[in-house]
């Protein structure tokens, strides 16, 4: 039977429900690393299908592929596929509402989300501006890919990367958060561990790029906590994933191999304090709007309608 987190629960502790056992969180994450296994599979499967079919070249490893875009949106998706493992193992191993890993009104408040969202664009703007401005490597291209595939490659970044980001937020700072949460009461050590484990998912680059990583999920673990959802996480990764993607993709560069693992310390020190006021001005745009933050009271009962007659025969 499905049980509700109790009224006035934090967001970090919304998985410690009536149901709750201590191994159902172990068991939920063996269940998304199995499932997820399969889904990834089905998915490559999918897409290997799809460019024997269409007779397409083989790629790197051999097996027919969908040229560099297709190489591109497999990557998303594979990480995509995650989204519904994670709601269903909240739903069917921990016997809550899926909707408790989106906020502690047990939905994804869409109207917070867009609130974040231009706050998010103008935080990453400012850190991709300035760091084009920095000096790169000597090798770096900088001739324009061309309408055509710009276009292209654009329409697929917005189908894909969304959803992409959206799971590992559902994943870190909703799953694992949460799960760290069932053990303990406070939210810090919640709040750091997902975000190392975060970071060591991203791969090992360099020591900036790791602890840029790190500052990462901590300020988007301490925006869901703080906010009681993950609406400003979502749209911080999103924005950051697009942008990123549709510049490369401007280039005609999504094919390189770096990611914010690999980042070098001058775009480090330039990205941390951005993050850090990204998180400033959502906590002050939430807490200017009254938001939520802990799961709400039920409904009370209307009073019972009682007929006059009886009511004077009760006085």
């Amino acid at each position: 039977m499905m049980t509700h987190p109790a009224p006035q629960t934090p967001y970090h502790r919304l998985a410690r429900t009536a149901a709750h056992r201590w191994w159902r969180a172990p068991l939920g994450t063996a269940f998304i690393l199995a499932a997820g296994v399969v889904l990834v599979m089905f998915v490559y499967a999918a897409f290997t299908t799809a460019a024997l079919l269409a007779g397409r070249p083989d790629g790197p490893d051999g097996m027919p592929a969908l040229g560099e875009l297709g190489e591109l949106a497999l990557s998303f998706l594979t990480i995509a596929a995650l989204l519904p493992v994670v709601l269903a193992a909240a739903r069917w191993v921990q016997r809550r509402p899926a909707g408790s890993l989106s906020s502690v009104t047990g939905r994804l408040r869409w109207g917070w989300l867009l609130t974040c969202l231009p706050v998010a664009v103008v935080a990453i703007v400012l850190v991709l501006g300035v760091s084009m401005l920095l000096p790169g490597p000597a090798e770096e291209s900088s001739a324009f890919a061309g309408w055509g595939p710009f276009a292209a490659a654009t329409a697929v970044l917005l189908l894909v990367v969304p959803v992409q980001a959206a799971a590992e937020e559902y994943l870190m700072r909703g799953w694992v958060l949460q799960a760290f949460g069932t053990m303990l009461r406070g939210p810090w050590i919640p709040i750091a561990g997902q975000a190392v484990i975060f970071a060591a998912l991203h791969g090992w680059g360099t020591p900036w790029g790791f602890a840029d990583l790190v500052v990462f999920g901590v300020v988007a673990g301490w925006l869901t906590v703080r906010t009681g959802g993950l609406e400003a996480a979502i749209a911080l990764h999103v924005v950051n994933n697009l942008l990123g993607s549709v510049i490369l993709a401007g280039y005609g560069d999504l094919a390189q191999t770096e990611t914010a693992a690999d980042l070098p310390w001058q775009l480090v020190a330039l990205d941390v304090p951005v993050l850090v006021a990204y998180a400033m001005v959502i906590s002050w745009l939430a807490r200017r709007r009254g938001l939520a933050t802990v799961s709400p009271e039920p409904p009370a009962r209307p009073a019972p309608v009682v007929a006059p007659a009886a009511r004077a025969l009760s006085l």
